[in-house]
């Protein structure tokens, strides 16, 4: 058996129990996952979309041999994959018209073993290659950017204002994470006002507002804040900068608060190279659909007050967010935010693996365990 097969089956189960477990993880409603369960929903909308990314990946490798991973630094795939998995997206349809149908298919294969008594090679690429072609066009996938959508819409009895829950993600090319963005932001624009907001303060209910709403629920903003969130959407801008870019770009529209998740590093077993100590261990896990490890963070700013602006004959100034960072911690210093959390998820007998070879208290310094076993996650370990 090819060794480069090997590799790629075991990272692909490896990440699809990953992800599975990290789907678990956030449908528990014993999870210690944030405070707000709409939070954990947004993100596993998201982990639904990297499993049908990784799903068409996996049928990819029938036909195509190409697909590299980020081995010593991420663990995820590299960048130029989901350019690849987009722009197969867009042409499938075509694509689809000259490849046989699947009966077809099915028959020239068997036809083809009877006569020949041998393997139909090209015609078993040109089935992975149907099937690829279909789970694109039909899935959601995790492209290089998702745009925004609206989730939640109420008002903020102290400004009066209507506010937004609005997401949206990345695939950040220079990294090679997946990032997921969430921002509460308040509307202060007239329009808005007149119509979402009651004159006792209350949102408006005879307003029909079908949620989730693609993009920004504020009409004549939308395109614009579409513009903003891609082109301010890398990882190497911190949480408060985005939201300080928000708050400045925008006259009308004030962000409370801002949260990134940032999913990965990922380890595998012989696949992956970024710890030394953590692969050296996984590597003596007996099952090797056990032998992996996913990290996660989640970033949080929060505006600690709104300043006033200046209202003059001559000039102008709008009000801005004073975004709190906690200065007491470094860590959150250097991140630019005012909380932060580490995360990892681990199978059982990976777990027992670091345990057992005095690692894991290493390994899990500052990060909150979540343990996966028997179809469960066992949190606070």
């Amino acid at each position: 058996m090819n060794p480069q097969n090997d590799a790629a089956a075991q990272y692909f189960a490896a990440i699809e129990a990953a992800l599975h477990g990290l789907e678990i993880f956030m449908r528990d409603d014993r999870s210690p996952l944030y405070r707000h369960g709409i939070v954990a929903r947004i993100v596993a909308e998201y982990i639904a979309r990297l499993e049908t990314s990784f799903a068409c990946w996996k049928n990819r490798l029938g036909f195509m041999d190409s697909f590299r991973i980020s081995r010593a630094e991420s663990g995820f795939p590299v960048f130029q994959n989901l350019l690849e998995l987009e722009n197969d997206r867009r042409q499938a349809g075509e694509r689809l018209m000259n490849i046989p149908a699947p009966e077809e298919l099915r028959g020239e294969m068997a036809d083809f073993i009877l006569r020949r008594k041998e393997f139909p090679a090209a015609l078993q690429r040109s089935m992975a290659e149907r099937l690829y072609l279909e789970a694109v066009k039909e899935g959601d996938i995790f492209g290089p950017f998702t745009l925004a959508k609206t989730v939640k819409v109420s008002v903020n009895p102290k400004t009066g204002r209507p506010f937004y829950l609005v997401h949206w993600a990345t695939f950040d090319g220079t990294s090679n994470l997946p990032l997921i963005y969430m921002v509460t932001v308040e509307d202060s624009s007239e329009p808005m006002l007149r119509q979402l907001v009651t004159r006792d303060g209350k949102l408006n209910d005879k307003v029909e507002i079908p949620l989730p709403v693609d993009g920004l629920l504020n009409p004549e903003l939308a395109h614009r804040f579409d513009d903003f969130t891609e082109k301010n959407s890398a990882y190497t801008l911190s949480p408060t900068t985005i939201a300080t870019n928000l708050d400045k770009d925008f006259e009308t529209l004030h962000p409370t608060q801002f949260r990134r998740v940032v999913l990965g590093p990922f380890y595998s077993a012989g696949i992956t190279e970024h710890n030394s100590a953590v692969s050296e261990v996984l590597s003596k896990v007996r099952k090797a659909e056990n032998a992996w490890l996913l990290t996660w963070t989640v970033q949080e700013v929060y505006s600690k007050g709104e300043r006033a602006g200046r209202k003059g004959l001559w000039s102008k100034e709008p009000d801005t967010q004073e975004f709190y960072i906690n200065t007491d911690d470094l860590e959150a210093t250097r991140q630019g935010v005012s909380s932060y959390e580490n995360h990892a998820l681990i199978p059982h007998e990976a777990y027992q693996a670091l345990y057992a070879a005095g690692e894991a208290q290493k390994v899990f310094s500052g990060y909150k365990v979540h343990i996966l076993s028997k179809g469960q996650v066992i949190s606070d370990v």
